[in-house]
């Protein structure tokens, strides 16, 4: 790193989708530095649910047996009649998990926990969040970006190669490059708080006045908390009182019930929803991700999990850049994710429009395990399969065996910051920094386990499918002396030099 750069990357703001950037940013030896405008963390549970896909990411990232210690499971919600009577339903579908899909529940923990928890992980890599410090100015160059930050002891002036907004829904960063922001208010103005209260049962999630969109309060017992989550609407104008007083009455109102008893008031807040996409993610060396490029409406828990998996998507495509590839591989970014906004937000106000109905099951689309990359620049693309996995795919887990007998899962494989190559058969293929090789067959270093691996990606004798650090499919085809020079000449790109001989 030149001697005039700070650091290589400067991460504007420190929820979820600047966190995940971190950790990955860390994790592969980049320098970065990350700063948060407020003087201490979030504490409120906003983005309490932590979908599959995002599960995924969080093992990939070290975090997600301590996320899932922290929080709990969705419980079975409790729809209340106007004559006092009930009826218990699953808030959505219940599927059991698979080996190649092993997470299919979504998990609850309020989102200060999750923030907390990648902190944590975040400081045993070596780094930490700086609160208290606020971009307020930027301008770049073709080489870095120059950023004056205010903090407490005046402005400084420091520069880097890239900067990251990941600064919320009012975005200074996104507002400084000058992108619009186009969507529209949905017509719902909610309060959200996180509460102590007796009366209720932690088993169940409790809903009054289903579809009233003047009357409805859910109040939700909070994962990994002895707290309840209140959310209801409120009036579209004027000032929301969020006391205990007036909570309590809202309670009382809307349930009919004075059996109920709110004690106190951990945090609260009220706001408009929206749904909106910035119409763009980069200008040169300038990057949005999370909430700076999009903001959902909170139906169907979709919000924290785009912006975990915007954050990383685009950590391994920076440090790759960094480390040799293509300036080229960054246009991907937004190619690939800014699409997934798109169809999330249509998601998100489809379900808030179905909750207004008095509809509120989600199916297998909130999981997000659905997502992937079709048509994506940055693969190999070769003949289309006639079916089964295909290039831009989510790669798949299965249950594998070391060639000692040991048994283990092809996530633990892909897990870290490399790429993975996976052949059927004996086929050489030169080693290079960053990208693990595995053989599966007679003798491959794994074996395929109750013939998962083989359902899972169908890879017949002689070929091999390239795994992306982000566990989407590369590359899927035939090995031939062809096909090997096309990987290597893509693995060049990509930043991954052969070393001078490599393992053959």
């Amino acid at each position: 790193m030149a001697k005039d750069f700070t650091a290589d990357v400067l991460v504007c703001g420190a929820g979820a989708a600047g966190l995940t950037l971190a950790l990955d940013l860390a994790r592969r030896g980049v320098s970065f530095r990350v700063i948060n405008k407020s003087p201490e963390p979030f504490h409120g549970s906003r983005g309490k649910g932590i979908q599959p896909r995002t599960q995924e990411v969080f093992e990939d990232l070290g975090i997600l047996d301590k996320v899932v210690a922290a929080g709990g499971l969705y419980p079975m919600m409790r729809v209340y009649g106007a004559d006092g009577g009930f009826a218990d339903k699953e808030l959505g579908e219940s599927t059991t998990p698979t080996a190649a899909e092993p997470y299919h529940i979504p998990l609850m923990i309020p989102q200060s926990k999750t923030e907390a928890i990648m902190r944590d992980r975040l400081a045993e890599l070596g780094a930490e969040v700086q609160f208290g410090q606020e971009l307020v100015g930027f301008k770049q160059d073709d080489e870095g970006v120059i950023a004056q930050i205010s903090g407490p002891e005046g402005v400084e002036t420091q520069r880097f190669r890239y900067l990251i907004g990941a600064d919320g829904g009012r975005s200074f960063v996104r507002k400084v490059l000058g992108f619009d922001f186009p969507g529209k208010t949905l017509g719902v103005r909610a309060m959200v708080a996180d509460v102590s209260l007796t009366g209720l049962s932690r088993e169940r999630w409790h809903q009054f006045n289903d579809g009233d969109m003047q009357r409805m309060i859910n109040i939700c017992p909070l994962g990994g908390t002895e707290l309840f989550q209140i959310q209801a609407p409120v009036a579209p104008e004027g000032p929301v009182d969020l006391s205990v007083e007036a909570l309590q009455r809202m309670i009382a109102d809307r349930t009919g019930r004075e059996d109920i008893h709110l004690h106190e008031v951990h945090w609260a807040s009220a706001y408009a929803m929206n749904a909106r996409l910035a119409e763009r993610y980069r200008d040169g060396r300038v990057f949005l991700i999370g909430d700076a490029a999009h903001i959902h409406p909170p139906t169907g828990g979709q919000g924290l999990n785009t912006s975990v998996q915007d954050a990383y998507n685009l950590g391994w495509k920076l440090a790759a850049v960094l480390n040799g590839a293509s300036e080229d591989l960054l246009d991907s970014y937004e190619q690939e994710r800014r699409p997934v906004a798109a169809e999330v937000l249509g998601l998100s106000t489809r379900l808030l429009d179905a909750s207004q109905r008095g509809e509120v099951r989600r199916g297998r689309e909130v999981s997000q395990l659905d997502i992937g990359y079709p048509g994506t620049t940055i693969s190999l693309q070769s003949a289309a399969r006639a079916e089964g996995l295909q290039v831009g795919d989510r790669a798949p887990d299965a249950p594998i065996l070391g060639a000692a007998g040991q048994p283990t899962r092809l996530f633990q494989l892909l897990c870290g910051p490399h790429w993975t190559l996976l052949i059927h058969g004996d086929i050489p293929f030169a080693a290079r920094k960053g990208l693990h090789i595995h053989r599966l067959g007679e003798r491959g270093d794994i074996k395929d386990a109750g013939n998962h691996l083989h359902e899972a990606y169908g890879l017949a004798k002689g070929e091999y499918a390239l795994i992306r650090p982000d566990g989407y499919i590369a590359a899927i085809s035939l090995l031939d002396p062809q096909g090997a020079a096309r990987l290597d000449g893509f693995l060049n790109f990509m930043g991954l030099a052969a070393t001078a001989e490599g393992f053959r």
